[in-house]
Order: structure tokens, then C-alpha cells, then sequence
């Protein structure tokens, strides 16, 4: 159950319509989904998110746009982020993921799961090899 209510209208608001439609131009669809509907009740936190969001997903860098929706993905099941899982692996399959991709992107944040499990658990010394002030 949502925690704030969405807009009414929310393209009414000048600022709201603006963010709204820079979506739609950087993603080249119509559609708007929830969560910046919901983000909407507040224009401020709205643009914040869409700024961070298109400097780091829709911007080229070092990674490419499927990679990032892997890792967005496999951050998002780690945190337990329902719409997120589903929206980044929409985007994901959207940009290409393939079925076996998709399964070996589960096998591998299921084997991250376990392995840093047993690592808190035996509550292993970090080997100083991975200490990049070492290196």
C-alpha cells in the first residue's frame, strides 16, 4: 500500500510536466510509470530523482545500458525492491537480456547471497591481497 497519494493531475503542476516529459523524450515512449507518478506529490524530490537517475542509467559511461540494468537488478533483489526487480528487468529485456541471461543473472546474485552469507557468518579477515592501499 502506497504511502503518499499521487497527484490528481500531476502535469498540471509546470515543473511536474516538464520532468514528465523529458522521460518521454529520453526513454522515446509515452509512458510514465508509478514511481514518478508517486514522486510527483513533490516536484523537488521528483527532479532530484530524474537528474541522478538519467546522469547514471541514460547517459553513456563506461557501461553499457544493459549492464547497468543488471546490476540494477541484482542491487534491487538484494534490497528487497519488488518494483524495482520488475521494472529493471522489463528494462533489461528491453535492451536486450536474453532468457539465459536472465537465469544466469539469477544464479549469479543467488551464489552472492550465499557466499557473502557465509562470509558474515564465519565472520572472515579481509585477505590483505584485496587491499587496493596494498597494491
Amino acid at each position: 500500500m502506497p504511502t503518499v497519494k499521487p497527484p490528481q493531475n500531476p502535469e498540471a503542476n509546470p515543473r511536474v510536466k516538464a520532468v514528465f516529459d523529458d522521460i518521454r523524450s529520453v526513454r522515446n515512449s509515452d509512458f510514465i510509470n508509478n514511481v514518478w507518478r508517486y514522486l510527483a506529490f513533490d516536484p523537488n524530490l521528483l527532479e532530484e530523482t530524474w537528474r541522478e537517475v538519467k546522469s547514471v542509467m541514460a547517459t553513456p559511461s563506461e557501461l553499457d545500458p544493459l549492464t547497468k540494468e543488471l546490476i540494477y537488478v541484482a542491487v534491487s533483489v538484494a534490497n528487497g525492491c519488488e518494483y524495482c526487480v520488475h521494472s529493471h528487468t522489463a528494462a533489461a529485456k528491453a535492451k536486450g537480456m536474453s532468457d539465459a541471461q536472465h537465469a544466469e543473472l539469477l544464479r549469479i546474485i543467488t551464489l552472492a547471497a550465499k557466499t557473502n552469507q557465509l562470509a558474515i557468518a564465519l565472520q572472515l579477515p579481509v585477505d590483505p591481497e584485496f587491499n587496493a592501499a596494498n597494491s
